[in-house]
């Protein structure tokens, strides 16, 4: 999926909301346990519920790599969303990244294996653990930049001699691997203000932004601070959404859910002109 594409898709749905299916099975509904699948079975019916409030979707693999059972979990979500709803951006959350032949068995997996849009991928490794990555027409690298954790501070904001920031040297160093249009940055909605400073850095690039909702994030100062013309984000809210309920009636409370937080971005979109 290509830039115009994401970015219609938000002026269309009047959203740039993204839902984290990190689904675990000790939190979902007793009553599909018994299914054969119960992981694909939720996120069938959380998709179905959100889809018509959000322009993409997050599987955080660390829930899936459990066995054989949860990899056909995820590659059954992903194909099921490919298929039900080709519009939206599927983002597989597995923050790989390794030296270069590694790293381009990871980009097989995720790009041509399993189909998502986009991979998140750690960048410490530097630049020839990120470009097997870049090398997938219309297939997204998403940087991680500046987290969401607490633990964000031990090494992220460690200034060099002339005073630049981990994170800050990592937004300028990687744009020269790849642009706006193959790659996005991670930064947590728990950074607040500092996003001016990554915007100052990295102007035109979509941010996954993950930490509304459970974490603590504020939407509005993460539009207030980190949004562009084009909008030029994707906020992720996961647990929030999909464990809204863990009753019968779990899917149409994550719709709603889903629902109150898109019309909170349309205010948003239609302030900054972009709607």
């Amino acid at each position: 999926m290509n830039k115009e594409a994401i970015i219609d898709n938000i002026r269309r749905k009047r959203s740039f909301l993204c839902v984290g299916l990190d689904t675990d099975m000790k939190k979902i509904p007793k009553h599909l346990l018994s299914e054969e699948d119960p992981v694909f079975v939720f996120n069938k019916a959380i998709i179905d519920a959100t889809a018509p409030y959000c322009i993409a979707y997050k599987p955080n693999i660390a829930f899936y790599e459990y066995g054989d059972g949860g990899w056909a979990s995820f590659k059954k979500t992903v194909q099921y969303i490919k298929t039900q709803y080709p519009d939206q951006f599927v983002i597989a959350d597995a923050k790989r990244g390794d030296i270069g032949n590694t790293s381009a068995m990871y980009a097989q997996t995720f790009f041509s294996t399993m189909n998502a849009d986009a991979l998140t991928v750690a960048p410490y490794m530097g630049e020839d653990s990120v470009t097997p990555f870049l090398e997938y027409q219309d297939k997204w690298v998403i940087l991680l930049a500046l987290t969401s954790n607490r633990g964000s501070q031990d090494f992220q904001f460690t200034e060099d001699a002339a005073g630049e920031r981990l994170f800050e040297k990592t937004l300028r160093v990687s744009q020269r691997w790849g642009d706006d249009h193959n790659m996005m940055y991670v930064v947590g909605a728990t950074q607040g203000s500092l996003f001016e400073d990554v915007r100052r850095i990295a102007p035109r690039h979509f941010l996954l932004v993950p930490g509304v909702g459970a974490q603590g994030g504020s939407l509005e100062e993460v539009c207030r601070y980190g949004m562009n013309s084009e909008c030029g984000l994707i906020v992720n809210s996961s647990r929030a959404i999909i464990y809204a309920d863990n009753e019968l009636e779990f899917a149409s409370a994550a719709g709603r859910e889903a629902m109150k937080i898109q019309q909170e971005m349309a205010k948003y979109l239609s302030e900054k002109g972009i709607i």
